[in-house]
């Protein structure tokens, strides 16, 4: 990718990655590029758990009904972003900035970013405890080196990650087939349909919760990748490869494995396949899973870093590959102390407190887009903090007490709704005289 630099009003400058103002339309990427960075994202060992986990403890039928019911909310919440994203190729942050105020953004931005570095940090984590797992390499030692590896590639901007998907999404494919080849030899998959799982405490609303909230930080900050988009209709169909495409092919192949029998301890293990490759002792096997594992969980890994070097550049007035190589030393040291412990927590966090962020996004920027034509500029916009935190108390209430439903669902719905209300009644917001 050939260096653009530009100087901005605050002397600032610009690389190729547009930290502070939108691409400009002769920078954009084609569908192939845009569509390689989202659909190489969701296809990894990682998204497999979750789908196996849900039909661990529901049953086939109704763990993938909630795989499904997901991926369709969640194909429509990143679209929608997407569509925007492509439309005026603005980041997270400078969309952030127009719903949230031009301080406010902050607080939104930040918390965002942060959570993304939390992921690099697991997965990062994970990368060094797979592989310990399967060979009993030293785990601490393989999480900094994959994670140094992971911090030179995000350090080479969006291009590097549209190749990375595309050799990872394949990866994943033909590291799912060779495990249903050899578990097949032991396991039956003539009757998937009839496996009731293993029991468990998860209704079918927290079944859908855990499916979302796995993306539900990256998915709403999916205009860091499409913006790079030609168009919002780019925006839309590069979305879609991703959810449902690639998401689906990762959790539905965890749940054929796990209701087929091939998985032990499911209800912990969610559908992570790889002991079954390591089973074989086969030494091409093994080299195989060595290269899938560092460059599947690599693919996550670089786009979660990505995510938070963008927002926290814009938010320091910095360069993303600056900010990438101080969050990706903060990431690995975190990666090492064993962060990849706290999958749950983290599930939990997210499918509270995100998906309403988004949520008001899309009212602002699309469902009231018309309406905010010329719309005057302020430092913070009461209105939509206040339907975010709407939608993650009632999001929080919905966990807590109506457990039979999904409480991201929730919080997308209340926060949308209680935006539409606040503002039409709001007198803040009126176009400026």
């Amino acid at each position: 990718m050939t260096e653009h630099t530009v100087t901005t009003s605050s002397g600032v400058e610009e690389t190729g990655e547009y930290e502070h103002s939108p691409v400009p339309v002769n920078r954009r990427k084609s569908l192939f590029t845009v569509s390689a960075v989202w659909f190489g994202f969701p296809m990894i060992l990682t998204n497999a758990v979750p789908g196996g986990l849900v039909v661990a403890m529901l049953g086939f039928p109704k763990g993938v009904a909630a795989i499904l019911v997901a991926n369709a909310i969640m194909a429509v919440y990143v679209s929608l972003l997407s569509y925007r994203a492509g439309s005026t190729g603005k980041s997270f942050s400078l969309q952030a900035t127009e719903t949230f105020g031009t301080a406010g953004y902050a607080i939104a931005s930040g918390f965002l970013s942060t959570v993304v570095v939390g992921w690099f940090a697991f997965n990062t984590g994970a990368t060094g405890n797979s592989l310990n797992a399967a060979f009993g390499w030293n785990e601490t030692a393989v999480a900094a080196i994959a994670g140094l590896a992971f911090i030179a590639i995000t350090y080479l901007g969006i291009r590097a990650l549209s190749v990375l998907g595309v050799i990872a999404a394949p990866l994943f494919i033909i590291a799912v087939i060779i495990a249903i080849v050899i578990a097949s030899r032991t396991s039956d998959f003539s009757d998937l349909t009839s496996y009731q799982g293993v029991g468990g405490a998860m209704t079918f609303g927290a079944a859908v919760t855990a499916i979302i909230a796995t993306f539900a930080d990256s998915g709403t900050m999916t205009a860091d990748f499409t913006r790079w988009a030609k168009n919002g209709r780019h925006g839309v169909l590069a979305t879609l490869t991703a959810f449902p495409i690639a998401s689906l092919v990762a959790q539905l192949s965890g749940a054929v494995l796990v209701a087929a029998g091939a998985i032990a301890s499911p209800e912990i293990a969610g559908g992570n396949f790889s002991p079954i490759l390591t089973g074989e002792n086969n030494t091409l096997l093994n080299i195989f899973l060595v290269l899938f594992i560092f460059i599947n969980l690599g693919s996550v890994c670089t786009h979660c870093l990505y995510n938070g070097a963008l927002g926290w550049s814009h938010l320091t007035r910095s360069t993303m590959r600056v900010v990438t190589l101080v969050l990706g030393i903060i990431g690995v040291v975190v990666a090492v102390l064993g962060a990849w412990n706290y999958f749950v927590s983290w599930l939990a966090l997210l499918g509270v407190i995100v998906p309403p962020i988004g949520a008001v996004l899309i009212a602002d920027q699309i469902f009231l887009a018309r309406r905010h034509v010329g719309r005057r500029e302020q430092k913070f916009r009461p209105t939509a903090f206040a339907a975010w935190a709407i939608g993650a108390v009632a999001a929080l209430i919905t966990h807590y007490f109506a457990q039979g439903f999904s409480d991201a669902v929730v919080g997308l719905v209340v926060g949308c709704v209680a935006y539409l209300l606040l503002d039409h009644y709001s007198t803040t917001d009126r176009l400026s005289a």
